[in-house]
């Protein structure tokens, strides 16, 4: 089998917190005929969408429960080779959509280190937005050892686990959210029932409060996202840039999905962009770029001018713990 069969599911596996998850992607990775609904997709998150797809066909009726039935597997394979034809097309039209809030855990330290530094507003630009929930991250309310930050009156809170404490007197500091915008291949809506729907399978069932209350603040003033290729689109944005302030370009794990090539291209966008005047950088390399192996990221922040590239913090995959580094 390729790294796109039977392997694929394995790493899925491991890192699942679901044991009920773990145990179904261990069984497909052995079952020939849900291995040949995924034989010809090339991606290397096909586990993820064909969960999403059966899951999708489980809360819109089309299918029973399987995690509810007496043998889920039986439940869950049934499934699948029902709707084989209806799950390929699913898969080859839905990319992953996983707009996770909880990584603004790990990203708000950031961004009041930008804010202290230029004193001036920030104008965000996120790579691979989804729903662009992350781009309102200054709405929510942290609570981190040595403090707290944001509205007291937010619906949502994010807390976790701190390797390396954020300090007070960064969590003191102020900042000014001017502008918002995202790029993404597919865009989703959160006034849309079935775009919502969308980010609530590919989310798992432990994360669904906290991103279902990011979903209903966004409701109210949503950030634009621009439907495109960032690659394409990110050169124009960057180049019509506000001069009178700070703009912050940033992703998480939106590079996994980019080949060496287009990670290349993307830096050279940066730089060019950086050599024109103020920019920052924040992302999370690629697996092939720092070696993760344990579902944990580095974040990188680069500023211009100068180029100054720095490591700033580690964080695991959704945001659930980080470990400043400063």
């Amino acid at each position: 089998m390729t790294k796109t069969g039977a392997a694929a599911f394995e790493p899925y596996a491991r890192v699942a917190t679901d044991h009920l998850v773990a145990d179904l992607m261990r069984r497909c990775a052995r079952d020939r005929d849900v291995l040949a609904l995924v034989a010809h997709d090339r991606g290397w998150d096909a586990p993820h969408r064909l969960f999403a797809a059966v899951d999708w066909l489980v809360e819109t009726g089309r299918a029973d429960p399987y995690r509810s039935a007496g043998d889920p597997w039986a439940a869950f394979r049934s499934i699948c080779l029902a709707e084989g034809d209806w799950i390929r097309d699913f898969m080859r039209t839905h990319p992953v959509q996983t707009n996770e809030v909880q990584r603004c855990f790990a990203l708000l330290p950031i961004f009041l280190t930008l804010a202290r530094g230029t004193r001036q507003p920030l104008d965000l630009v996120e790579l691979g937005a989804s729903a662009g929930l992350n781009l309102l991250w200054d709405r929510y309310r942290y609570r981190y050892r040595s403090g707290t930050w944001g509205p007291a009156g937010s619906d949502l809170e994010l807390s976790g686990e701190e390797r390396g404490a954020v300090p007070a007197a960064l969590l003191a500091g102020a900042v000014t959210v001017r502008g918002r915008m995202g790029v993404d291949l597919r865009p989703l809506d959160v006034r849309n029932e079935d775009d919502v729907r969308l980010l609530r399978i590919f989310s798992a069932s432990h994360r669904h409060a906290r991103l279902m209350a990011a979903v209903e603040m966004a409701r109210t003033d949503p950030p634009t996202i621009v439907r495109g290729d960032y690659l394409q689109v990110l050169p124009e944005l960057l180049a019509d840039r506000p001069a009178d302030g700070l703009t912050v370009v940033f992703q998480t794990l939106s590079t996994v999905y980019l080949s060496d090539a287009e990670r290349a291209r993307l830096k050279t966008i940066l730089d060019r962009a950086g050599s024109a005047g103020p920019l920052a950088y924040v992302g999370t390399p690629s697996p092939e770029e720092h070696g993760q192996q344990g579902g944990d990221y580095p974040i990188e922040l680069i500023t211009w001018p100068g180029r100054e590239h720095r490591f700033v913090a580690r964080m695991e995959n959704h945001g659930e713990w980080i470990d400043w580094l400063g």
